[in-house]
């Protein structure tokens, strides 16, 4: 109903066409509603495109034959609304980047919804702020609902309810309860890292309409994600990629993430500015110096990310590739921070 109040009052003040110039009214107006949300809910600028985003072609092609499926055009073909869509994967590997850009790509509002807000100290306010929450979304719609690390906020559903006399259990099947049964234009984009924490029933089909796994970006996918951040980070230093071996770079990154290719380049940056008197253009031998000298989070979570590779397959789609990669993590001597004696090896 208020998220109709917001068409309207944009058509009415517009000459009852919901053109061009009504959009900035109904953004206004769809965050005061959120504002309304007590904090649970968060307005996001969409600021970066889907082309921000390095590799995942699989998911990018999937993103784009729904591009329109929220429309009323899609309903009057008999084409349901797309529930939503859950990111697994290894830290850092761009998950919260497209949900962001999910947003941008498809021209609706990004809605964070931190779960963790929802919960209170009185008897029944955890659950009435879910009820809430979900209410205040369905009235700004349409709209991308992300729930970022949606694990953390939801950690224990899956138990004997013991630690919290089932109110995390209670709340967390209210969410899905509206994920299955809803029909407003409100397209769920949920992260996790550690799917162990949640609950079977969290990631069967019917919840969300598709599960994509966000693997460690291979050498190809390495060289494009380190041309795009070195074109806009090293904008105003005037570094060009194309004047960077990306060959050697990628070689001496092979378990960097998205995030850590980024801060790469940052670093990077650094040695660049100190030298020649006031600064220059990235170099190759900047970016190798710095990789050298960086040691992977991949590295520690070893382990980790082989049972989150086991755990994805056959249960979801490679983000990017044809399968998802099950092998165990080979760290590469000269990128082993701790020598011969590796704690994290599984001998």
């Amino acid at each position: 109903m208020e998220g109709q109040t917001a068409f309207s009052l944009a058509g009415l003040l517009n000459d009852n066409t919901l053109d061009e110039d009504a959009i900035p009214m109904i953004i206004r107006q769809k965050r005061s509603l959120l504002r309304n949300s007590g904090g649970l809910l968060d307005y996001f600028e969409p600021n970066v495109s889907i082309d921000d985003v390095g590799g995942l072609q699989n998911l990018k092609r999937w993103l784009e034959d729904r591009k329109e499926a929220l429309t009323p055009e899609a309903r009057n073909f008999g084409i349901d609304a797309p529930k939503g869509l859950m990111l697994l994967g290894v830290p850092g590997c761009g998950k919260s980047l497209t949900a962001k850009a999910i947003a941008s790509m498809w021209g609706y509002p990004l809605v964070r919804f931190d779960l963790s807000k929802v919960f209170g100290s009185y008897v029944g306010q955890t659950e009435s702020q879910m009820r809430k929450a979900l209410d205040v979304a369905e009235a700004v719609a349409p709209c991308i609902l992300w729930i970022d690390e949606i694990e953390k906020g939801m950690a224990g559903a899956g138990g004997s309810g013991d630690t919290d006399s089932g109110v995390t259990a209670r709340t967390f099947g209210i969410l899905l309860t509206w994920m299955q049964e809803k029909t407003s234009p409100v397209f769920v984009v949920a992260t996790s890292n550690r799917v162990q924490n949640l609950p079977a029933e969290a990631i069967r089909k019917g919840r969300f309409d598709e599960i994509f796994f966000v693997d460690l970006p291979s050498k190809e996918i390495r060289k494009e994600i380190l041309q795009k951040k070195i074109d806009s980070i090293g904008k105003l230093s005037s570094s060009d990629s194309s004047k960077i071996d990306l060959d050697i770079i990628a070689e001496h990154t092979e378990l960097f993430s998205g995030a850590e290719l980024e801060q790469l380049v940052k670093d990077s940056l650094f040695l660049a500015f100190k030298d020649e008197g006031g600064g220059r253009p990235l170099k190759t031998e900047d970016l190798v110096d710095v990789s050298r000298r960086t040691f992977p989070l991949a590295v520690t979570m070893k382990e980790d990310i082989r049972k989150l590779r086991e755990f994805a397959h056959n249960r979801a789609q490679p983000a990017d590739g044809v399968e998802i990669a099950t092998e165990a993590i080979h760290i590469p001597e000269e990128e082993n921070p701790f020598g011969e004696d590796n704690p994290f090896d599984d001998d």
